[in-house]
């Protein structure tokens, strides 16, 4: 018996494969970006309750209404048109999810859908399991700005949509306006659908505002914003996340939504509501403590001589380690993360595992840091050790 052909296409998650590796060597898991910290009491008491009334059973399936309602108020005033909690919200098992729904939505086998990378490992399968074809169109480091022409040189009379990230994971850009009016001038000219997961919207520094490219006057009816609870109230295993389609792609978000989970689980829909009711303190805090945790990461990675990329939102830095006055500094991303691993205790993820591309991601690792700041220190502290970790490895070697 042979499994489905398109499926070779693609393998384990590298970042789940760090994360097992992380489990089996006592590694601090800066691979995987979920925090170590729990989420607000409140939003902990929401799901507690809701359980304990008996929210337990299917709800509708598009999602919770209260939460679609909230998520249509927000929304409308985010994005600068109605949206119709009925119409256009759905509730999804996380942005994972919310991708898979989104691309079934518009792709049709044979089409073609442009993935700007670095890029989540899960939009290239999202377009396989429908047999579309996912194009690579790489940013260059160390800037990773969006570049107009090379995105126009990929689009062919198959492209039919093109995914965004931003804030963006890995590299922590957050595209600026001049970025956002190339991209939506050549998204206008050649009819495509845009998708943006947009999950790290509440992560940013140094008072940079989130502008969802889907309230562009020009891209209000050709884009699917997708969206997410998990990282902003760090309840990343609890999977809510949420699409929010125009009225010509809502009916397919829907229908392929309905079939592949039928819904998100009710208890934690109603907590969800919870979350979105926090007060703005709430944010302002949350704001200071990644402030924090970006410069400790920070200050630690430039004492170990790691060039890294200051983020401007989200909670990852790429980080270049061929400067290191090591021998492993020398090796491909994959060997240098397994021996981070493995000798050092801090897991990452090599910068190749973000690229379908070969030659884009050496010499490059993602560093999570949305942790405590004692379990950072922890790894700063194990990170200032590696070379004399690396001379006691190559003695023993000898």
């Amino acid at each position: 018996m042979q499994p489905a052909a398109r499926l070779a296409r693609f393998g384990e998650s590298t970042i789940r494969e760090m994360t097992r590796h992380a489990m089996a060597h006592g590694a601090i898991n800066l691979s995987q970006g979920y925090p170590d910290f729990d989420p607000p009491e409140p939003v902990l008491q929401a799901a507690i309750q809701a359980i304990q009334q008996g929210l337990n059973q299917y709800t509708v399936t598009w999602g919770y209404p209260p939460l679609r309602e909230k998520l249509a108020q927000i929304y409308s005033a985010r994005l600068g048109w109605t949206v119709d909690p009925d119409v256009h919200v759905t509730v999804t098992c996380g942005v994972t999810e919310g991708i898979v729904v989104a691309e079934t939505a518009v792709l049709n086998p044979g089409d073609e859908i442009l993935i700007i990378e670095p890029a989540h490992e899960n939009f290239r399968p999202a377009a396989i399991f429908v047999n579309a074809t996912p194009v690579s169109v790489p940013l260059e480091p160390p800037g990773y700005r969006l570049d107009p022409e090379r995105i126009a040189a990929a689009i062919t009379p198959r492209t039919r949509a093109l995914i965004l990230n931003t804030p963006h994971n890995p590299t922590g850009r957050v595209f600026d306006a001049e970025e956002l009016a190339g991209l939506t001038e050549l998204v206008v000219r050649h009819d495509l659908v845009l998708i943006t997961d947009e999950i790290y919207d509440r992560i940013l520094y140094d008072g940079r505002v989130h502008v969802s490219p889907g309230s562009l006057e020009p891209l209000r009816e050709r884009t699917i914003t997708v969206s997410g609870l998990g990282k902003t109230y760090a309840v990343t295993g609890w999977r809510l996340g949420y699409v929010i389609a125009p009225t010509s792609l809502a009916k397919a978000v829907h229908s392929a939504h309905d079939y592949l989970t039928i819904c998100a689980p009710t208890p934690l829909q109603a907590a969800a509501l919870a979350a979105l009711e926090l007060p703005e303190s709430y944010y302002a805090e949350m704001t200071r403590d990644y402030h924090r945790r970006r410069d400790v990461m920070l200050g630690y990675l430039e004492e170990a001589g790691f060039l890294a990329l200051q983020p401007e939102g989200a909670y990852y830095t790429v980080a270049d380690y061929t400067q290191l006055p090591i021998p492993q500094a020398r090796w491909a991303p994959m060997d240098f993360s397994l021996w981070m691993t493995r000798e050092v205790g801090v897991a990452v993820v090599p910068m190749g595992s973000f690229y379908s591309t070969p030659g884009h991601g050496e010499g490059r690792v993602r560093f999570a840091f949305p942790k405590r700041l004692e379990t950072l220190r922890e790894a700063g502290e194990r990170l200032l050790a590696m070379g004399e970790v690396a001379r006691r490895g190559k003695q023993e070697v000898l």
